[in-house]
């Protein structure tokens, strides 16, 4: 496999990308799959190992910073914009149209996490792309309107449109408004804040385990109101006929909003279960990872022919 780094434009913003060869030789031009990664993420995380794992299983894949967000460009720094992500996944798949490698009639997109979401919506809405999966997807509008679990009081997500349009204040009258922080400084406070969830968050974004000095510590709080107007699923039904597979662990908590864009799918679609998965542990736990990775693989090669 060859890892090769690439700038794409997206929206008139520089995104930094790695593009993924297989080492197998084809007649021909490959399959490719674009790689999205979570929230607050960076391309070095987990929508590169499964990037770089799919390349082993021979398609050409691609993952990329999200505007504003690690090597890439924008302001204001840490700004998670749907519309934007959206975008930067349309912009990937025009730089695979561009690339000898691939063939263009077979690009599918792989959205993880908050990406899942994005890639449903990308997919509804740009024909070139064949076959869309997910893993653990959801839809971060709803999990900041509701909570990961959909349980969450609604009056959080109220103070928090509170404190985003006070943001707006601050900016418009010539001072830095202070970010919204993603994580707490312990493990413990992550949990009391987020359970189990946000335990588990906390443990792959800021240990040893999988940080990366470029994964976002903070959102730009207008991030929250951009949230607040975007709905991920919407967009489900004009996938039409292109296959849909959503992938989710039996024991994550996010699972509700992978079977709710099942629902709304209309077309050939599948939801598939990892026994025993939590959310987070299909970021980078082998275990879980590794079948479905194999499920990935398989829908992928029987829907990009």
């Amino acid at each position: 496999m060859t890892k090769i780094s690439v700038t794409f434009d997206s929206a008139g913003i520089p995104v930094a990308g790695e593009l993924y060869l297989p080492d197998s030789t084809v007649e021909g031009a490959s399959p490719a799959i674009v790689v999205g990664h979570p929230g607050g993420s960076v391309k070095e995380q987990t929508a590169g190992l499964y990037a770089a794992r799919l390349a082993e299983k021979g398609f050409v894949t691609m993952t990329f910073d999200a505007a504003y967000q690690g090597e890439s460009g924008g302001e204001p720094r840490g700004l998670e914009d749907p519309a934007q992500r959206v975008e930067d996944l349309k912009a990937a798949v025009s730089h695979l149209t561009t690339r000898s490698e691939v063939d263009a009639d077979r690009i599918g997109a792989l959205g993880i996490c908050a990406s899942g979401g994005y890639a449903l919506t990308a997919t509804g809405s740009d024909h070139r792309v064949k076959a869309v999966a997910t893993v653990c997807g959801v839809d971060i509008a709803r999990q900041f309107r509701f909570g990961a679990d959909g349980a969450q009081d609604p009056a959080v997500f109220q103070g928090m449109l509170d404190a985003a349009a006070q943001a707006r204040t601050v900016a418009a009258n010539g001072d830095k408004p202070d970010p919204l922080i993603l994580f707490p400084d312990t493990v413990a406070q992550a949990a009391a804040l987020g359970g189990a969830h946000g335990a588990e968050g906390f443990d792959y974004y800021r240990t040893d385990r999988a940080q990366h000095p470029r994964s976002a510590r903070f959102f730009d709080w207008t991030s929250i109101d951009k949230m607040a107007i975007f709905d991920a699923f919407a967009a489900v039904p004009l996938i039409g006929q292109r296959p849909t597979l959503l992938i989710a662990g039996t024991r994550a908590v996010t699972a509700w909003m992978s079977v709710e864009a099942f629902q709304k799918a209309v077309g050939p679609k599948e939801i598939h279960w990892i026994e025993g998965a939590s959310h987070v542990d299909l970021y980078d736990k082998e275990q879980y990872v590794g079948p479905a990775l194999e499920r990935l693989a398989s829908f992928f090669s029987g829907n990009l022919r």
